[in-house]
């Protein structure tokens, strides 16, 4: 195992150098003289810079020759170059234009500007300073309200910001008198803009985790020629507005509402919180609801011949990550139907469900009847084209290469995705969707390969629990007792061992450089969530670990996305043992079948991930010899009262939440039964902890809490605190400073 610190320092500087794909553009076709097409693809990456401690955001162009029907040549246009400074960006519909939103350092060293400004081919043609114009607060730029949204006649541009705050003064703010002046001069502040006294420190509810300063949204138009903005009127005082657009005759915005009474509830990961699709009318102001009103819908796309809408839906409440549906708004029938339903259990073969955060900003086929998304299927992540008319589906990613696929956007039928496994980081194919009932046909061509990382093997193997630990709802498959999975896609994917309850999944890496004698040193990892998945794409903790010489086991136990809704909503009311059995058996499972050190076992986990972690070490002590953990969950019972997201705690306890809810005793009781302090007694092992000051989802008083009960106890224990860092630690100086201390913390404790 790699053990000099300034070896394992360049290991890192190298492997986090890497760089992520997140967003490509289709340009407008081309024709040559000799009838061939092409269309330039622009792309946009983001990359750590260890010296700046920043993520930098580049871009590329490739070109891409085609006759419609296939790629006949592609690659790459120029170098790359850093994009500054931009906060979201948006080619018009017809690709001649091209809106921006970017940040601009103020002379006054306060405050940050934001302009809007629209470019065409040659040159910038505006540049409006939205912070001069003092309609609003910072226009949103996240993926969770914000949008910047051309009208179909490219005259005006949709965004969504902070509505205006009065100012606010205090009852002793004293005043210059002004010589000679009157009230009624001109030059003075009307009464309505005089300061208000009294409401400096009102307190403003936000939407929780990475949305802190998200409050009060509103929906803002700006008229592009005559440099005008509107704050739009007629959304109702109880919505929250995002995710907009124009309606097929601008007329009016389409956009979603998420209810805010009666207070808010964080929303970043929470596709369960209540909202509906409405439209607005800017002519007469009236609101109308297109969706049902009583379930949580999000991502909302037009057709490109502008009749329909699509989006997702799940039920309010419950768990935060589900297998959603997809629904169809027909926008001149007004008719609403179900395109894909949520599904019970995966099955080889068959759609497995769609679980995903989003569905891409483009996502529609030219012919405005078929789409493409990504989703988990297991432990891969797959591409599926869905004929909303029929409800079929077809894999145009089962012949590829096995790990996680990504749509970045579909434009003309030309499909821009992105690829990646766990050895290989994120590379860019490109394909020509082809004509209905041809699309399992589709043939990828890489546009920028990234050469596969040497020394690390992986494979995916299934688990299933032994008959005592069954889930008793689940224990049979929908197809009956005689039901059995088809087999699975190709040889790497082990056959499940049983057809009865539920199974699970785990992805092993290993090192596969060094004497086949040695026995590697096995690092455990569950996902956070609990309700989300370690898809088998880059990820660069585990590549990193592996490659200093450690196996790493990324356990997707029941409960994770991508099996079906049944094993999603078999854990709440059993978190604490039916997740942490399902860990345990997968790290006993391995170390038999497997050549690694049971001697030299650790457990590594953030979120609830750390929570299962806590959980092994107290609840298994002899298994493990060595812990970290990032804001995990220690104490349900003392997180329901400070977290952004109570009502997680009483689900996952088992317990019904409302807002008006009080746990009684006994539900208090239930929550710290289910929790790793339960078991804090039995702890022995060393454990490193890393927590973000600024987490609002599980606040850091989590882990000092368990910190303390550690340190009373007489184990081994060291706290790092990661100041301007929230739940995912994912700032680029406390993630790669967490790596050094995971590692160092490793091979100390493990006597590697």
């Amino acid at each position: 195992v790699l053990s000099n610190v300034e070896e394992i320092t360049e290991l890192y500087r190298e492997l986090s150098q890497h760089p992520g794909l997140s967003a490509a553009c289709l340009g407008p076709d081309v024709t040559t003289q000799y009838g061939g097409k092409y269309c330039s693809l622009y792309t946009e990456w983001s990359q750590r810079d260890l010296a700046r401690a920043e993520n930098v955001k580049f871009c590329r162009q490739y070109l891409i020759f085609h006759d419609g029907a296939s790629v006949v040549y592609s690659g790459p246009a120029g170098t790359c170059s850093e994009i500054k400074d931009e906060l979201l960006s948006r080619e018009s519909p017809s690709g001649v234009l091209k809106a921006v939103l970017r940040k601009v350092p103020s002379k006054e060293k306060e405050k940050e500007k934001q302009f809007l400004e629209v470019w065409d081919q040659n040159r910038k043609v505006k540049s409006i300073d939205l912070t001069a114009l003092d309609k609003h607060g910072s226009v949103y730029d996240d993926d969770q309200f914000g949008c910047l949204a051309w009208s179909h006649s490219e005259t005006h541009l949709l965004y969504v910001a902070e509505k205006k705050c009065p100012k606010a003064e205090s009852f002793f703010q004293s005043k210059a008198p002004e010589l000679g002046a009157s009230d009624e001069d001109a030059g003075r502040p009307g009464k309505d803009d005089a300061p208000l006294k009294g409401e400096q420190f009102v307190y403003r509810e936000d939407w929780g985790e990475a949305l802190s300063t998200r409050s009060v949204p509103v929906l803002c138009a700006l008229d592009i020629e005559g440099s005008s903005v509107s704050v739009l009127e007629g959304v109702p005082e109880h919505l929250s507005p995002g995710q907009a657009f124009w309606s097929p005759d601008d007329t009016g915005v389409v956009f979603v509402g998420w209810w805010h009474e009666p207070f808010r509830l964080g929303l970043r990961h929470c596709t369960n919180r209540r909202s509906a699709l409405f439209y607005v009318d800017l002519t007469g102001g009236r609101c109308e609801l297109l969706s049902e009103d009583t379930r949580a819908v999000w991502s909302p796309r037009l057709s490109p011949d502008r009749c329909r809408i699509v989006y997702l839906e799940n039920d309010a409440l419950g768990p935060h990550q589900q297998c959603s549906r997809l629904r169809m708004y027909d926008w001149y029938t007004k008719h609403t139907s179900t395109v894909l339903e949520a599904v019970p259990r995966q099955a080889w073969g068959a759609f497995p469900g769609i679980y995903c955060g989003a569905l891409p900003g483009l996502c529609w086929a030219a012919d405005s009847r078929r789409l493409v998304l990504d989703t988990a299927q297991r432990s891969q992540q797959d591409v599926f084209v869905v004929d909303t008319v029929t409800g079929a589906t077809t894999s145009l990613t089962a012949d590829a290469p096995q790990g996680s696929w990504s749509v970045l956007t579909i434009d003309r039928d030309i499909l821009v995705a992105r690829f990646s496994t766990p050895s290989c980081p994120p590379t860019l194919k490109v394909a020509i969707l082809p004509g209905s009932g041809w699309e399992a046909q589709a043939q990828w061509v890489c546009l920028q390969d990234a050469p596969p990382v040497p020394g690390i093997s992986w494979g995916i193997r299934t688990l299933q629990p032994p008959p005592e630990q069954e889930h008793p709802q689940y224990s049979e498959c929908p197809g009956g007792p005689g039901w059995a999975p088809p087999p699975p896609p190709s040889p790497d994917t082990p056959h499940p061992a049983s057809a009865g309850g539920l199974d699970f999944d785990a992805i092993l890496l290993r090192p596969s450089e060094g004497s086949a004698a040695q026995k590697h040193p096995l690092v455990v990892m569950p996902h956070g969530g609990p309700h989300s998945v370690f898809t088998a794409g880059w990820m660069l903790y585990p590549a990193a670990l592996c490659r200093m010489g450690f196996a790493v086991l990324l356990v997707n136990y029941r409960g994770s996305l991508g099996f079906g809704q049944d094993s999603v909503a078999s854990l709440p009311g059993n978190v604490g043992t039916q997740d942490v059995r399902d860990v345990q058996l997968c790290v006993e499972r391995v170390l038999q079948e497997e050549s690694l050190d049971t001697g030299r076992v650790a457990l590594v986990g953030g979120s609830h991930g750390g929570f299962l972690a806590c959980h092994l070490l107290g609840q298994f002590p002899d298994t493990y010899h060595a812990c970290v953990v990032r804001n995990p969950v220690v104490n349900i019972a003392s997180m329901v009262a400070a977290t952004d997201i109570p009502d997680w705690c009483l689900t996952e306890t088992g317990l019904p939440y409302a807002p008006d809810t009080l746990p009684d005793p006994a539900q208090w009781t239930e929550m710290l039964c289910k929790s790793p302090m339960h078991y804090v007694d039995q702890v022995r092992v060393p454990v490193l902890l890393m927590l973000g000051e600024d987490d609002r989802r599980v606040p850091p008083k989590q882990g000092l809490e368990y910190y303390r009960a550690l340190k009373a106890r007489g184990v081994p224990t060291r706290l790092l605190w990661y100041p301007g860092n929230n739940h995912a630690l994912a700032g680029v100086e406390a993630e790669a400073d967490g790596f050094m201390n995971m590692a160092l913390w490793l091979l100390k404790h493990l006597r590697c």
